[in-house]
């Protein structure tokens, strides 16, 4: 039924002081292609187990132990994310995987689902737009050093090491037996065009890092923002790359891309990326003139990071048809990145006419 050893679990458990009985109502929560993931009651508690994905990769734990840093360093802010229960950062207890238990959000994955009030309202789909910048803006005014998290990344050169480090990344696919190589396109010319535009000034901050509309919990009765999730790819650098994810994933009739293919976006009535820049605008002094260059660079990087599970999946390390369906999400990325620089480009040549 599960891949979670609960005997186990329930040992950790109770060495930790939590209430004690049988294991009940085991559910595997979906929405993600990474990580496991189990709802679960005992001792008259509900719990969400998190662990790295059936497969640990070699940063899966490290990952999972930043997650869990962020989580209790955020716990004292008003940003909204999960709340942790308990942490094991031991590997030999859960056959080689860090894992945590958090409380159940109240919410629900609007990519997925949506209930009557959402799905019947056009005017609470687009509050739910706002709610989402809103989230983010408050995660940003989050200062790291306060809470605990100034050396959670290295801020210098965050800009410019980008473009290397993901151009690195995709190279490393190649140890995959069965994958191909890559065929993405326009990979050489979008790199490029980052490189040669680096923002040279701007302010460090949290970075969640996968900021997009299936990492958000929001309320069951209210457009609101329940909960922030996935945090592994958390680090200190420049927040504006989050609003940039944010962008690059939105759901676009006019650009449609499978990565921002889902329920939400189909229903209709989110606001316009122009009016998320606005909202956010309103909410940080940040300088978002250069908006345009964090959403290729955010396209450019899920683009490379959806093509690791196509990778793995050639090689029989990840499920084929989640691999195939990730595989095209990252050409839409990758082609969503070119509009934009056309565009760009487009808007360069009238202004100098």
């Amino acid at each position: 039924m599960t891949e979670i050893d609960f005997g186990a679990v329930t040992r950790w458990m109770d060495s930790a002081g939590l209430p004690g009985g049988p294991v009940e109502d085991v559910q595997p929560i979906g929405g993600g292609t990474q990580n496991v993931m189990l709802r679960f009651r005992r001792g008259g508690s509900n719990y969400v187990l998190r662990r790295g994905p059936r497969h640990l990769r070699p940063h899966s734990n490290d990952a999972l132990r930043r997650e869990i840093r962020v989580l209790e360093s955020l716990s004292r802010t008003e940003v909204p994310c999960p709340q942790i229960v308990a942490a094991c950062k031991d590997e030999q207890v859960l056959g080689g995987a860090v894992f945590y238990l958090m409380k159940p959000v109240d919410g629900f994955n609007a990519t997925v689902a949506l209930p009557d009030l959402h799905a019947s309202d056009a005017a609470v789909r687009h509050a739910m737009g706002y709610s989402a910048v809103d989230a983010l803006a408050a995660l940003h005014a989050v200062d790291h050093e306060r809470v605990g998290l100034g050396d959670l990344g290295r801020p210098e050169g965050f800009l410019t090491r980008q473009v290397a480090r993901w151009l690195g990344e995709l190279e490393s696919y190649k140890r995959h037996d069965g994958y191909p190589g890559s065929e993405l396109p326009a990979v050489a010319e979008i790199a490029d065009w980052l490189e040669a535009r680096v923002p040279t000034s701007w302010t460090p901050g949290i970075v969640h890092g996968d900021f997009h509309l299936a990492n958000l919990m929001f309320a069951q009765d209210s457009p609101a923002v329940a909960a922030i999730v996935d945090w592994e790819m958390c680090t200190i650098g420049d927040p504006l790359l989050d609003l940039g994810w944010l962008l690059a994933t939105w759901p676009d009739s006019e650009n449609p891309s499978p990565a921002a293919a889902h329920v939400l976006g189909a229903a209709g009535g989110l606001p316009a990326p122009a009016e998320l820049i606005e909202r956010y605008t309103a909410r940080s002094t940040r300088d978002l003139t250069a908006i345009d260059w964090y959403t290729v660079l955010a396209c450019f990087k899920l683009g490379i990071v959806l093509e690791g599970t196509h990778a793995r999946a050639c090689a029989g390390k990840a499920d084929k048809a989640t691999g195939d369906l990730l595989h095209r999400a990252a050409v839409g990325l990758l082609q969503r990145a070119e509009a934009i620089i056309a565009g760009a480009r487009t808007c360069w040549a009238t202004q100098s006419t």
